[in-house]
């Protein structure tokens, strides 16, 4: 019988099962899910966006399909802050895997509001600080800014104890050095990437497909952008590295941790298969097992970068 490969990964100061988390926006609150698949599958899950007030989100058509991917302009809709704790959080107790929540705000304000709340709140393992959506006014202000990113993070680790992962958009010139700001700023981990900024028309009516223009583009289509940015990132800072964008399988899983990622987020993939997550963990551990690969964790960052002797010469 093949051993089974050791799946465990360290995010800071937590430990998971497996690798795989559940993309915040994706998964809900964690309880609308719980029917599909079993959560204690995941190595984690992360929440929807907290805002310290309930939130309507963005007018309708939020969704638009693309081709390998969506579009979403949902706009940060959630319950607020209290409410989650309230109503959301003695469910999410009982789940056995680790509860990383995203927190979300205008100005900084806000985000602190959040993140004290939060620390205050038995049960959570870790806050994932949204710094970086395209589908709010300002929502990408903190993560385009170094300056900014870093004064963000700084603020919310002078509050709370609970690792803290940034995370970041690609719409910028160097996200090396937004990811390299947030690290010096007291950053555990660096999540990427957040969705990219995008627009479809429908040429019949001649109108945006989405009630807000513009949305976040997401799935397969995003994938090559997102192990880019993971390989760069990687390549620059040494706390971990989630990696975000088009995940559907195992192979894919791995793509990004031999890239340099620590552990991945499957998002789109669960409105086309809600158990999408837990196949990507067992045919990630089925990859590693036919591959003679006893730890995953000796794929995170493995990729070997040709030498210029070793490219191929081309003469016209």
């Amino acid at each position: 019988m093949t051993a089974q490969p050791d799946l465990t990964v360290n995010i800071g100061a937590l430990k998971l099962r497996n690798p795989v988390l559940a993309a915040s926006g994706t998964f809900g609150y964690g309880s609308e899910y719980g029917r599909f698949v079993d959560l204690a599958d995941f190595g984690g899950i992360v929440t929807k966006t907290l805002t310290p007030e309930p939130w309507p989100g963005n007018p309708p058509p939020r969704a638009a399909e693309t081709a390998a991917g969506m579009l979403n302009s949902i706009g940060l809709q959630n319950v607020g802050v209290e409410a989650f704790i309230r109503d959301k959080m003695p469910y999410l107790r009982t789940v056995d895997t680790a509860l990383i929540v995203n927190v979300g705000g205008g100005p900084v304000e806000e985000f602190v509001h959040v993140t004290e709340r939060l620390s205050d709140c038995e049960g959570i393992d870790a806050l994932e600080i949204n710094m970086s959506c395209p589908n709010v006014s300002g929502g990408m202000d903190f993560s385009t800014d170094p300056r900014r990113a870093a004064e963000l993070v700084s603020t919310l680790r002078n509050i709370t104890g609970l690792p803290l992962i940034a995370k970041l958009t690609p719409n910028v010139t160097d996200i090396g050095e937004i990811a390299r700001s947030v690290e010096e700023a007291g950053a555990d981990a660096i999540s990427a990437i957040n969705t990219l900024r995008g627009m479809a028309v429908d040429i019949r009516t001649r109108r945006p497909m989405l009630g807000a223009v513009t949305g976040g583009l997401s799935g397969p289509a995003i994938k090559p952008v997102a192990v880019a940015a993971v390989y760069r990132i990687a390549s620059q800072v040494s706390v971990p590295v989630i990696g975000i964008g088009g995940i559907m399988s195992g192979e894919d899983a791995v793509e990004f941790l031999v890239a340099g990622a620590t552990a991945v987020q499957v998002g789109t993939a669960t409105f086309v298969e809600p158990r999408a997550g837990p196949s990507v963990a067992r045919t990630l551990a089925e990859w590693c097992a036919a591959s003679g690969v006893h730890t995953v964790r000796s794929l995170i960052g493995s990729i070997q970068i040709p030498s210029p002797e070793d490219a191929p010469c081309h003469r016209s």
